[in-house]
């Protein structure tokens, strides 16, 4: 647990935690804790039991904004990829009027980008931290966006090139993954949605109008995922398409090569027979000619089918 004075965006550490109890002349006090310190920080900042609950429960949270007697409670989701699976982690946000506590239980990197940004704009109440915190976060999914439909267009071009069957297992895995995040940025656009219109105490009103710019963004990221989701079913049906297309191309390269084979099979077939006359049977070199003779007509026989197209 990391506890620190921020005022004008400068960061002072802080020893004793009771100290934060009272409000201090200037600025607010950040909390940056782990879900095992609650135990210390329900009592001392009368969190509500609810809040404390989901936060330790192991369940993905949904993010969500709960009115309290003396804070509200937050929970919105940072958002990672690595090219094959999608990564939300739950930050809970206890807002105080002189405190504000983030609560995770991974390292989230949006707080840490968060800290020279606090220091460019100044910050001094916990509200505007709450402001940017959420604005960084929503930033970040555009990034993530951009490098999915990144993956997307890759994959839509391997599967073009050379369908393998490892596609599909990437393409409804990927497609997966973005129906269960889509579920989580409709409440998200809420809680954006909430802090943008309803009347906060614990909000300043002018603020409100930049959670509005921040909310039209989770509008916009929500459409995007939308979008995606379309792509993927696209995707799949190019998938099927493609290994429709292969098979074609397969059997039109057996059905040419048995019909080649259909009148050499019948020559053979009739010279191989056990009668006491055929003809060109007792001509000198007759078994020559006989194989020039399919030599020729299988070559001819190709020769057309690749004017025609057929192979």
């Amino acid at each position: 647990m990391k506890i620190r004075h921020v005022t004008q965006g400068v960061f002072t550490p802080i020893e004793d935690i009771n100290t934060t109890l009272v409000a201090p002349a200037e600025g607010f006090y950040w909390i940056d804790a782990d879900t095992e310190d609650l135990a210390i920080l329900q009592p001392l900042f009368a969190l509500h039991d609810l809040a404390v609950e989901d936060c330790l429960s192991e369940e993905d949270q949904r993010p969500k904004i709960e009115i309290y007697e003396g804070h509200y409670f937050i929970v919105i989701n940072s958002i990672r990829f690595d090219d094959e699976e999608i990564f939300l982690r739950a930050l809970n946000i206890f807002l105080g009027r002189h405190f504000i506590l983030t609560v995770t239980k991974q390292k989230i990197h949006e707080l840490r980008v968060l800290k020279p940004i606090l220091w460019e704009e100044e910050v001094t109440r916990p509200d505007r931290f709450l402001y940017h915190l959420v604005d960084i976060v929503v930033d970040n999914y555009f990034a993530v966006g951009d490098r999915i439909e990144n993956r997307i267009e890759s994959l839509e071009e391997d599967i073009l090139m050379h369908t393998k069957k490892s596609h599909l297992n990437e393409i409804i895995g990927l497609r997966s993954e973005i129906l269960w995040l889509k579920k989580m940025l409709g409440p998200q656009r809420d809680v954006i949605g909430t802090l943008n219109k309803k009347d906060l105490r614990l909000v300043d009103d002018q603020l409100q109008k930049y959670f509005g710019d921040i909310y039209e963004n989770a509008v916009k990221i929500t459409e995007t995922f939308e979008t995606y989701r379309d792509l993927m079913g696209n995707l799949r049906e190019a998938y099927q398409s493609s290994l429709s297309n292969r098979a074609n191309e397969i059997m039109r390269v057996f059905t040419a090569i048995t019909v080649i084979f259909m009148p050499l099979t019948f020559l053979t077939g009739v010279y191989g027979m056990n009668f006491d006359y055929l003809p060109g049977a007792d001509v000198h070199g007759g078994s020559y000619i006989l194989l020039s003779i399919m030599v020729s007509l299988g070559l001819g026989m190709f020769y057309l089918f690749k004017k025609k197209d057929w192979l």
